[in-house]
């Protein structure tokens, strides 16, 4: 296991600058007074690729060396990371292969033929998806980037967290969702070098709680195949994001399925910014718990924008 340190964020951040955009901070009166909270929204969903997972992946492909940019590189991912590969092995003019669920938003599948992706499609389940991909690996001999337990990944997705820092002064606190814990990790590199003063929380879907759990149990309890409107949160902590979560997060916060849908409603309605159910954990967790967050400065990183328009929760309500 290989711990990236500040200095691969710093690094990372340098090598990915021409490939990524500095995402805004939007901030809202409305939900400052719903929450009683200052809060800063971090909008990921404005970045290259629709979402933060293209800061990890344009580390990690432009970290590859020249030796292995043939073979290119493959990962197993739900949506988002592997659009995200896609897109920077594109930059890099390298091939790229995802194994993703057969249930995966069409909307991310779309994405990443666009950005020249090949799919190879699996079942619904971690078990299913780590299978097929040992036989890509074995086809294709790529380099494996995996969404999230990767030192080049996590010490790129820190970088979302370096912007936030210089762009909003005095945050007492940051709140990111989790799911393999990728985004948190990098959060926690960053934050506990450069202002470890800043309390890191993190979000969860109820019906994919296994992080809550495992943050709970002081080991990684790992859940197969949890069902949750959050596509991007059903995969497991691993042992390198376990390593940031354990020892930096203050707390992890859970959330119903329609206190995500609500949220996600409420932010569309009320600031106007597309995001996916995954993004929306965080601010669904600030609402539920105003006495946590109650007249603090919190950072809320919005993950990503990649959802289906023709399938919107609301729509089945």
């Amino acid at each position: 296991m290989i711990i990236p340190t500040i200095g691969d964020m710093l690094r990372a951040h340098e090598r990915i600058k021409p490939h990524i955009h500095k995402t805004p901070v939007l901030t809202s009166s409305y939900f400052n007074e719903l929450t009683g909270a200052e809060l800063f929204f971090k909008c990921e969903n404005f970045q290259k690729a629709g979402v933060f997972k293209a800061r990890g992946a344009s580390n990690a492909v432009f970290s590859l060396g020249n030796d292995m940019l043939e073979k290119g590189v493959a990962t197993h991912s739900s949506g988002n990371h592997a659009l995200s590969l896609s897109y920077a092995a594109g930059r890099r003019g390298i091939p790229c292969t995802v194994v993703m669920p057969r249930t995966a938003p069409q909307a991310k599948k779309d994405a990443v033929k666009g950005y020249g992706g090949r799919i190879i499609e699996c079942e619904p389940s971690t078990s299913s998806r780590e299978a097929v991909f040992a036989e890509v690996v074995a086809e294709t001999g790529a380099e494996f980037v995996h969404p999230y337990n990767d030192h080049r990944v996590i010490a790129g997705q820190g970088t979302c967290s370096n912007e936030l820092l210089k762009q909003v002064e005095g945050l007492d606190a940051v709140i990111a969702p989790i799911g393999g814990g990728g985004m948190v990790s990098g959060t926690c590199l960053t934050l506990s070098n450069l202002a470890p003063e800043v309390k890191i929380y993190a979000a969860e879907p109820e019906q994919a709680d296994d992080a809550m759990r495992s943050f709970k149990a002081g080991h990684i309890i790992a859940d197969d195949a949890p069902e949750t409107i959050a596509d991007g949160l059903k995969v497991p902590l691993k042992d390198l994001t376990w390593h940031f979560v354990s020892n930096h997060v203050s707390d992890i916060l859970t959330v119903s399925e329609q206190e995500i849908i609500d949220a996600m409603k409420l932010i569309w309605k009320r600031m106007k910014i597309v995001m996916e159910p995954s993004s929306a954990v965080p601010l669904a967790a600030i609402i539920k718990n105003k006495d946590t967050f109650a007249g603090k400065r919190v950072g809320i990183i919005i993950t990503g924008g990649n959802v289906d328009l023709d399938l919107l929760p609301w729509l089945k309500n």
